[in-house]
């Protein structure tokens, strides 16, 4: 059995996956559930998409492909490191991920964050005035962060992964939830089409944290995941 990988998705504690993870140890898996930098490693870097790509193939020891299990922010990372490294991953697993680029009102909310990542208290003086504006753009996670991760977020959000999609080669499996305004569930039918034999499994009345509000649903496609392998 592979090593298991779980990237979490843009949050400052792994403690919402660690049910699951110690579900699948239960097992018998070999699984690490990874402190991703500048969110839960106590780190603070002006990173890249590359940066983090090459943090993961680190984490991956050679000849020794692994799974990735990747939620939102997490699954950008992994897609864009099984685009890049295709035979270092066994199977690629996305939940609700991020990585395709946001359309219509939600690019419009998205620029408004890039805008005010960049240029911080320069434009925008109110403290009151910022967070209305982070509200509008529903990135209240974000508005935690340091500056200097405020640009790392903007740095990832500025990479379309959708162009990549081709190069995946590992077995793929896509979890949604039906109800995500935050990844839409389109986002996820088209990285369906675009990886090549991917299966997609659809959450009903789940949002955009499956694995916390469904959390007994995940495990057991998890589970059934990691049996099969």
């Amino acid at each position: 059995m592979n090593k298991i990988l779980i990237l979490h998705g843009w949050t400052y504690s792994t403690e919402s996956w660690r049910p699951v993870a110690d579900a699948l140890r239960a097992l018998g898996a070999d699984v690490e559930l990874l402190e991703i930098p500048g969110l839960t490693d106590g780190t603070n870097p002006v990173w890249t998409l590359e940066d983090y790509v090459e943090w993961l193939k680190g984490k991956i020891p050679d000849g020794q492909p692994a799974t990735l299990i990747g939620h939102s922010n997490g699954g950008r990372i992994s897609l864009a490191f099984a685009a890049k490294y295709p035979h270092s991953v066994a199977r690629l697993i996305l939940l609700d991920s991020a990585g395709i680029p946001a359309r219509g009102l939600r690019a419009l909310k998205k620029n408004i964050f890039r805008v005010v990542a960049k240029v911080g208290g320069a434009l925008v003086t109110s403290e009151r005035f910022r967070d209305l504006l982070y509200k509008f753009a529903r990135v209240g996670d974000y508005r935690k962060a340091t500056p200097e991760m405020r640009q790392t977020m903007a740095n990832l959000l500025s990479v379309d992964l959708s162009k990549v999609l081709h190069k995946i080669q590992c077995p793929t499996l896509i979890i949604w939830g039906a109800n995500d305004t935050t990844t839409l569930l389109s986002d996820g039918e088209l990285m369906h089409r675009g990886i090549r034999a991917s299966r997609m499994i659809v959450i009903p009345d789940a949002r955009h944290s499956p694995h916390i509000t469904h959390r007994d649903k995940i495990t057991e496609i998890l589970t059934n995941e990691i049996n099969s392998q």
